[in-house]
């Protein structure tokens, strides 16, 4: 198929929607779609796409969210630049097919795996890393062989018109088409029935897709959230701690579903450690921290509205200022908070970040495993048989040890959710195998025939049970 300029409106209606999902659905009948060189090249459109478009993504991305141009880049842009060129160097490894043992009772037969596009895939991405997480599933699903719809989030509306401008005028709607629009455009859109669903966003939604896809048994990826805990051990570095929390918590103004969530910090090291904090705050912010241009802003009121609400929930140590006209909120640190409070019970998406303190790594262990498996968990310390106890004794969906976030970026490791943060993984060779079916196949040869196994059965159960043990 060559790609042709398509710059078709974008409003569209549920007739039309149908529409699209059928074309996408012819095209794949065609196998257009499966041939490995096919794919590279739709893979380096993508790329071109985006080289050609960083200045404008990083606009789009500052009037949206107000990022920085290096946090545009190197949680953004730069992001899915290295997954694209890990796609394109590693494709033709990835999808050819993978040979694996037969055992020796079904001589003469080669057996192997073959990954199988799913077909008709749906991605519905968030607004809090809108290109990030719009295209590096796209990148997947190209890889494996797809047609791909996708639906931005329209709390985003500079980032989704220019991906939508983007996209549509260099690939086909009937191989990916970009869908603006709000709650009615995505209802249409799980309406129909797709081959995989990919989603990223809240818990909350995560279940009207589940349930939507359950409809049509649609196997989905779901990209969720929850409250990441982040353990400080007595024995650990404190002012590298502190920064790499620091960062970590307030990259995005702390809009990130991997943002650490809250501290539990040991008692013994708990007022130190708020006054490394404390100095690396102003290191990296200022004494006034809405003049910096390193501090993005919050989405929009409704959001920074239930933000502010938390700042109730405990005592200040650190910001807590706060000017809805501008969308800011200070990073702040929150002491002396309550294990029942609104910001222990909800994620909070946002710039606050709780500190409560424990005596003994058995009482933190026990605090992250009385709630819901997070997506991911941080410790900081020197101690690697703390380290290996805390992995072992708890749930979630990855772990980052003496660094936040930092684990996402290596494209070797899977990043998904467990439990209520998610099902599912993607980045690197996992968009690939998330987006393809791994197809089974055995081959057997016609130069020898068992005739034991046809009726009538003459064979005695004690032989039967030592030739199907026979499979090493």
């Amino acid at each position: 198929m060559e790609t042709t300029t398509n710059t078709a409106a974008l409003a569209v209606d549920q007739k039309e929607v149908k529409r699209i999902v059928q074309a996408q659905r012819d095209f794949f009948a065609t196998n257009g779609t499966k041939t490995i060189a096919f794919r590279k090249k739709q893979l380096s459109k993508l790329r071109q796409l985006i080289a050609d478009n960083e200045d404008a993504i990083v606009e789009a991305l500052h009037q949206d969210l107000h990022k920085h141009e290096f946090e545009a880049y190197a949680t953004e842009i730069g992001f899915v630049m290295v997954d694209l060129d890990k796609a394109l160097a590693n494709l033709s490894k990835w999808a050819k097919p993978k040979k694996v043992k037969t055992p020796p009772f079904l001589f003469i037969a080669t057996s192997y795996i073959h990954p199988d596009p799913y077909g008709n895939t749906l991605i519905i991405a968030p607004w809090n890393y809108p290109m990030q997480l719009l295209i590096a599933p796209l990148i997947g699903a190209i890889a494996a062989g797809n047609t791909a719809i996708l639906k931005p989030s329209e709390f985003a509306p500079h980032t989704s018109a220019l991906f939508a401008k983007l996209i549509n005028s260099t690939f086909e709607e009937n191989y990916i088409r970009l869908i603006e629009g709000a709650v009615d455009e995505t209802q249409w859109l799980l309406n129909e029935k797709f081959d995989y669903i990919f989603f990223t966003g809240s818990t909350k939604v995560g279940k009207i897709v589940y349930q939507a896809a359950a409809k049509h048994l649609t196997p989905v990826t779901l990209e969720l959230g929850g409250k990441s805990p982040c353990i400080v051990d007595n024995d650990t570095h404190l002012d590298y701690t502190a920064k790499r929390i620091i960062w970590g918590k307030f990259v995005n103004v702390g809009q990130t579903c991997i943002a650490p969530d809250y501290i539990l910090v040991d008692q013994k090291v708990k007022a130190a450690f708020i006054e490394k904090l404390k100095y690396y705050m102003q290191q990296f912010f200022g004494d006034n921290p809405q003049e910096s241009e390193s501090l993005g802003r919050i989405i929009n009121e409704s959001h920074f509205d239930r933000i502010v609400s938390y700042l109730g929930d405990g005592d200040a140590v650190i910001g807590g200022q706060h000017d809805r006209s501008d969308k800011y909120i200070a990073p702040t640190v929150l002491d002396n908070v309550k294990e029942d409070s609104s910001v222990m019970e909800d994620e909070i998406f946002g710039p606050v970040l709780p500190i409560i303190a424990y005596g003994n790594l058995r009482e933190a262990i026990a605090f992250i495993n009385a709630r819901p498996k997070p997506l991911a968990l941080y410790m900081f310390t020197k101690n690697d048989k703390k380290v290996d106890r805390v992995i072992g004794e708890t749930s979630s969906g990855g772990v980052c040890v003496n660094d936040t976030l930092m684990h996402i970026a290596n494209p070797y490791l899977p990043f998904g959710g467990v439990g209520q943060s998610g099902m599912g993984a993607y980045h690197g060779y996992e968009s690939f195998n998330t987006f393809s079916h791994q197809k089974s196949v055995l081959h057997r040869s016609f130069l020898l025939e068992e005739p034991i196994r046809y009726a009538p059965y003459n064979l005695k159960r004690n032989w039967l049970k030592k030739i199907m043990d026979w499979t090493l």
